[in-house]
């Protein structure tokens, strides 16, 4: 690291301030440029003259333009994660050049951790998988909100014991036909925006299901659903959280990354633990999640199971007959003696042990 200048940059959607410490200077040269890449890049251009250069900037909405373009050129910059920022308690100054004179100084000494920088491709995957978890949400308020209106108005279905069931939406069809005034019109904008809600998601499921089954993503998503309680959908968004499974030495390292494990709070022989730390993703932890509740039945031969693990390789199938034995008595276990939920997380975290097995099982 001799003989380098770190940058540290603060970037804005109109600007961006960067913080310059050369070898053997304490204080920073700061400069102000336009949110231009090629200007950073001529910055850089110059920089390098002298010295090799390695920036780095927090992550934020900006995202990873910045850190793709100038790895382009040739040049080295992280991206730090903010929650993992080393912070004075009695400072309470925050400007753009504070801002990166500290990522400057703190990346020179080795106290930022960056964060994974995914590809073009993957982060635009991602996106769609989360674009639809967003629609999934809506259809649940739309719902709710449909139904509180009835409700409010004397208008309960009592057809069968479940909502939203073919019985509920003649029931509904019905209704809308038989109500007349403003009761009408909100039910039947509801009903419309509920169905084009449930049109954008199964348009969404058909292009993620295709995704799923092309290459690169079509082996690994078929290993994972050998897993109980795992589908291609669930897979394939752990495939696109988790990117390079190689970068995790151990599988306690993927439940960190997910935020399965318990926080503590530890001194000298007292040690407390707490909830878990819920870091990193939450559409990924909620998964995972949703995926051990199925461990909460005997572990049987299931047909739809034996189906999926056909063709694969056999330390994959070995490792999920493990996974559906061990999760299922791991739960049985802990729900004799803790609340339900506390147990299903704890499922959940082991299961995440399991896809690391898996994953790494086909590398």
């Amino acid at each position: 690291m001799s003989n380098t200048t770190f940058v540290g940059l603060d970037v804005h959607n109109e600007s961006i301030t960067a913080a310059i410490l050369a070898d053997g200077c304490d204080e920073p040269e700061v400069l102000k440029l336009p949110a231009d890449l090629m200007k950073v890049r001529q910055l850089f251009c110059r920089l390098a003259e002298k010295a090799p250069v390695r920036a780095c900037y927090e992550a934020s909405g900006a995202g990873f333009v910045l850190q793709r373009s100038l790895a382009v050129g040739g040049f080295h910059c992280d991206v730090i994660a903010p929650s993992l920022i080393p912070r004075k308690a009695g400072d309470h100054r925050k400007t753009d050049r504070l801002d990166a004179i500290m990522l400057a100084r703190l990346y020179r000494s080795g106290h930022l951790t960056p964060v994974h920088v995914p590809t073009e491709e993957l982060e635009a995957l991602r996106r769609l998988l989360r674009l639809r978890r967003s629609y999934h949400t809506q259809v649940t308020s739309a719902k709710h909100r449909i139904s509180g209106t009835l409700r409010n108005h004397g208008h309960i279905f009592t057809g069968t014991k479940s909502a939203w069931t073919k019985k509920h939406f003649l029931w509904l069809g019905k209704l809308r036909q038989s109500l007349q005034g403003h009761l009408q019109t909100a039910l039947s904008i509801d009903l419309e925006h509920l169905e084009y809600l449930e049109s954008q998601i199964r348009a969404l499921d058909a292009e993620l299901e295709q995704a799923a089954r092309a290459m690169p993503y079509r082996p690994k998503v078929e290993a994972l659903c050998c897993l109980r309680g795992v589908k291609s959908l669930t897979a394939l968004t752990l495939l696109c959280e988790i990117d390079d499974v190689t970068r995790f030495a151990s599988p306690t390292g993927l439940m960190a990354y997910f935020g399965l494990v318990p926080s503590e709070h530890s001194s000298g022989n007292v040690e407390r633990r707490g909830p878990i730390t819920k870091a990193g993703n939450t559409h990924a932890r909620r998964l995972l999640v949703e995926a051990a509740w199925n461990n909460r039945h005997r572990a049987a031969a299931e047909l739809v199971l034996n189906r999926r693990r056909q063709g694969q390789p056999p330390a994959v199938v070995a490792i999920a007959l493990k996974a559906q034995h061990r999760l299922h008595r791991k739960f049985i276990r802990l729900d004799q003696r803790k609340h339900r939920h506390v147990a299903i997380t704890a499922v959940a975290r082991e299961l995440c042990g399991f896809v690391w097995a898996v994953l790494m099982a086909l590398n």
